[in-house]
């Protein structure tokens, strides 16, 4: 049994698929009630409580962990569930990290995510890390705005980070969770190429066959925008990303071909699968 946390989500969700459409005896987690592709166990766990997780792991080989970002600035334990999943007999943990712990060690949220790293690395377990860049995805936050008023509006227009395709990350996950090759991997993934805001719009404009216009928003209005929906301080790291990414942050990385043997999807590619959330 492979147990997928965060399985309502970008991630969670492909990669529930992508084990079910394999074969594999999947258990999906999350917090609020989902379909799941058929045959896959479904349990309700709120990963700031470890116990809740506790059904779930019944019988679990390996482990998906996905912490959300209010999870990691609440002062909850997430070291707890590794050492949970330790104690239930898991034996692989997959970790999605972040690429920012590499290339930013010093922000607060990228200090506990490297302490969670080196607790699973301790643990005994067998273990993978991801850490992806940007999320393709991200661009869903312009839906309501492109369906409304065809218009994204986004700061630092014209700098560009390789954005990687949410799906990809999938892919590479459950690589991690089956085969025993990627045992104390540690990959860092990003898309094929560094793209700007502003061609983000061009692209999804160019998919929909209809001009979307593109405003710059303010630092002070990203961060406002933003905080909706993270932490302030993961809002400031993540403008200080955006806004003035560094050499590392720019890289493309080779570790997508290197796992699934094919180059990471593009960003029109993405936009191709999500169209219909920008009609």
């Amino acid at each position: 049994m492979i147990v997928v946390t965060g399985a309502t989500g970008n991630i969670g969700r492909p990669l529930t698929q992508t084990l079910a459409a394999a074969g594999h005896q999947v258990t999906a987690v999350s917090r609020h009630a989902t379909a799941v592709p058929d045959g896959v166990r479904y349990v309700t766990a709120d990963l700031a409580d470890p116990a809740s997780l506790e059904p779930a792991l019944a019988g679990a080989k390996a482990l998906f962990l996905l912490l959300s970002g209010d999870l990691q600035a609440t002062g909850a334990n997430p070291a707890d569930l590794i050492s949970l999943a330790a104690e239930h007999g898991v034996r692989r943990l997959v970790l999605l990290s972040s690429q920012g712990v590499s290339t930013r060690p010093f922000g607060t949220t990228r200090i506990a995510l490297r302490g969670l790293e080196d607790v699973l690395r301790e643990s005994g377990l067998d273990w993978a890390i991801l850490r992806p860049g940007g999320f393709a995805s991200n661009a869903l936050w312009w839906a309501e705005s492109i369906r409304t008023q065809q218009v994204v509006a986004a700061p630092f227009g014209d700098v560009g980070v390789p954005i990687v395709d949410p799906a990809d990350i999938a892919e590479v996950a459950a690589a991690c969770l089956v085969d025993d090759q990627h045992s104390r991997a540690v990959y860092e993934l990003t898309g094929p190429e560094v793209i700007t805001p502003r061609q983000q719009a061009a692209a999804i404009a160019a998919a929909l066959g209809s001009p979307v216009r593109f405003h710059e928003l303010s630092r002070d209005e990203a961060k406002a925008a933003l905080t909706h929906n993270m932490p302030p301080e993961v809002a400031d790291d993540t403008l200080d990303i955006l806004g003035a990414p560094n050499d590392a942050e720019l890289r493309v990385s080779p570790d997508v071909q290197r796992v699934l043997g094919r180059a990471p999807r593009s960003f029109a590619e993405w936009t191709a699968r999500n169209l219909a959330a920008f009609q």
